[in-house]
């Protein structure tokens, strides 16, 4: 793939990781107020760790294109 369609991907999945971070404090309130079950709020902190974490692995795979090509 082309580097700017990396690029693009690593756009939109830092905006889905800006709404999993918002969904994950909302998540996290709940269960510091041991709301009742807390199920589905540890799924959301499972599936907001997984979009994290694939938008920062890759953002440095674009990076390290990038740098590798000069641009």
């Amino acid at each position: 793939m082309r580097t700017k369609h990396w690029a693009k991907i690593s756009f939109g999945l830092g905006v889905l990781s800006l709404l999993a971070v918002l969904t994950s404090h909302l998540a996290l309130t709940d269960i510091y107020h041991a709301e009742g079950d807390l199920a589905l709020e540890w799924s959301v902190l499972r599936v907001s760790a997984a979009i994290i974490v694939s938008f920062q692995v890759l953002t440095l795979l674009t990076l390290g294109r990038l740098l590798r090509n000069g641009h």
